[in-house]
This record gives structure tokens, sequence and C-alpha cells, in this order.
């Protein structure tokens, strides 16, 4: 009896303290719910993401127009997460906030397939760069910007693999918007030199890249065009995985979260996805080298996606992180302990 009491005390107190933050709990409970999340992520959440809200507000009412914040972060990382936790967060403070995924401006199936036939067969499958809708996506950020009134979002059904009909894209209403989050796995990357494209780096690229076409053609991209969207990212954060090994059991766990809604749909089995991630694995890898060295907000995760460590590489600049010379301000490593990392 003393004990359910204690826990009853403890759960009223822990409840007063969230409330005490600004926390809607219904919300925060149907935001754990719908993505499958424990009752502890909230605990990490207020102890890692909250003081980088108050950080997102402060660097808004600087930049006194539509602040952009790109998340970067391999498949399963949590980068969705991160992203509707933060968007919840600020709008509790009254901001206008929207989280885009990359994701949604895939090319459709159907131009996917002709790019294969025009460039190489890998392009067919969705993900690298040169698979995205950058003029969509360019224009859809600039809509959200500066547009007053409502702006659809394009959204991309993966069980389906091909974007959803117009009539069907959710729509943003309040606009423009504050803050823009824009998250995806290769967010922010930069190209990589032409040396380092000689030697393939997995199976995939040995059997079917032997000669590097495909992935001359993905760094040509990033190289030429993506810069182009990375310029409008006010600052970057990244979830840095210990190393690529973790995303096939990541990966593998999104996929279940697709299959039970999905009927008759492009779902990928254990095979399937080994062969997937390994038209990721290059540039996941140049990204865990890269970006942690020039990225505002580093947060380093564990095996279990639990966050050990967080950095801040670059200080803040008013222009776009993707302006700031790498060398402008050194490393300062911020490592701190969590709750639950004693």
């Amino acid at each position: 009896m003393n004990c359910a009491l204690n826990l009853s005390v403890s759960k009223a107190l822990e409840l007063v303290k969230y409330a005490a933050l600004g926390l809607d709990m219904d919300v925060i409970h149907g935001f754990i719910s719908n993505n499958g999340l424990s009752e502890a992520f909230l605990q990490q959440a207020v102890y890692w993401f909250d003081p980088l809200v108050e950080k997102l507000i402060e660097h808004q009412i600087g930049a006194k127009r539509t602040f952009v914040v790109g998340i970067n972060g391999c498949q399963g990382s949590g980068k969705t997460t991160l992203a509707e936790y933060l968007c919840l967060r600020l709008k509790a403070r009254e901001l206008k906030v929207a989280a885009i995924s990359i994701d949604d401006f895939y090319l459709t199936h159907t131009q996917r397939q002709q790019l294969a036939l025009a460039v190489h067969p890998l392009l067919a499958t969705r993900g690298v760069p040169g698979s995205h809708d950058l003029e969509l996506a360019l224009e859809t950020l600039q809509q959200l910007s500066t547009t007053s009134g409502a702006v659809k979002i394009p959204k991309f059904n993966k069980a389906q693999d091909d974007r959803l009909p117009k009539e069907q894209w959710p729509v943003e209403s309040e606009t423009p918007l504050d803050i823009i989050i824009l998250e995806g796995w290769c967010v922010g990357i930069s190209a990589e030199t032409e040396d380092a494209l000689l030697k393939p780096v997995n199976e995939l690229e040995s059997l079917q890249d032997p000669n590097g076409k495909w992935r001359r053609y993905v760094n040509q991209q990033l190289e030429n065009d993506y810069p182009a969207l990375w310029q409008l990212i006010d600052c970057l954060i990244m979830l840095q995985v210990p190393s690529f090994s973790c995303v096939y059991q990541w990966r593998l766990e999104q996929e279940q979260k697709i299959k039970p809604a999905s009927v008759n749909h492009r779902i990928m089995n254990a095979e399937q996805i080994k062969q997937f991630i390994q038209h990721y694995e290059r540039l996941t890898q140049h990204s865990l080298k890269t970006l942690p060295l020039t990225c505002q907000y580093l947060f380093k995760l564990s095996e279990n996606r639990s966050i050990v460590g967080y950095q801040e590489p670059q200080t803040f600049s008013k222009g776009s992180v993707f302006d700031t010379p790498k060398n402008e301000s050194p490393l300062k490593d911020l490592l701190l302990r969590g709750p639950n990392n004693d």
C-alpha cells in the first residue's frame, strides 16, 4: 500500500514538474503513444532537448524571419521523433512551426524509373541525392516562409513507394512560419572528393556500380544542386550514431512500424533491407566523418539510441551554417552526463 502511495505521489510530482515546463501532458502522452516510445523518453527529452528549444527560440527572435533548422541522422536514429518533439514544444511557446521530412520530396515512382533508364538502374531506389524533387522542396520552403495563407506540403507514402496525390497532401494554414524543421538522413551532407569515389564501399557498389557511374552521379548532385537547399538552413542538428552497423536493426524496426497499416504494399523483408541500406552506406559514413565538425548541435547516440553526449562544434552564425567557414571557431566539447548515464 505504501509502495503504491509513494508511486502515486512520485507520479503527481512529475506531472507538476512537467506542467511547470509548459507541457500539455495529454498532447505529450499522445505523442509518446503514437510514436511507440517509452515514458522514459519524456525525461530524456526534457533534459536534452528542452534547452535546445530555448536556443532555437532565441535564434528565431534574432533572425526576425522564418528560421530553418536542419536535422541530420541515419535511418532509425530518431530524427523524425526529435523534429516532432521540437515542433510540439515550440508550438507550446506560441510559435508557428512545421516539421518536414526531406523524404516527402522524393521523385515519384515513375520519375525514378525514368531516371534509372536514363542514367543508372540504382536510381530507381529512393533515398540518395538525385532522387529528390529539389524544385518542389525549394518552392515549398519558400511558400512556408513568405505566403500568408494555406500551403500544401508534399507527402510521400513509403509503403507504396510513391508520392501521394496533391489532394491528399497536408495543409499548413498558419503561414508564414516562424520556424521550419527539415529532417532527413542526407540533410546537410557535402560532396565527396573524386578520390573517395574510386573504391566501392560494399557489395552493392562492387556488383551493380563497378565503374562508379551511379556514385559519381549522386556526388555531382551534392556538389551542384543540393547546396541551394542546404543554404536555406540556418542551423544544423546532428544525431550521431556510433557506426553504420546500427542502421540495419534500426531500419528493420522502422519497416515493422509501416507493416501493420499496409496491405499489398511494398514492404521489405530482412534480406531486402540489408540490400536497401547499402544504397546509403557511402554517404552515411561520409557524414559521420564530416558533419560532427560543422554542425551547430551534436547529440551522440549509443547503440540503443540513448543520448550519451552533446557538443556544439560550431558557434551560431546569423548566416546559413553552410556559409560559415569550417575553421571559424574551435571545436567546443560540451560533453554532458544525462540523467541515466551515471
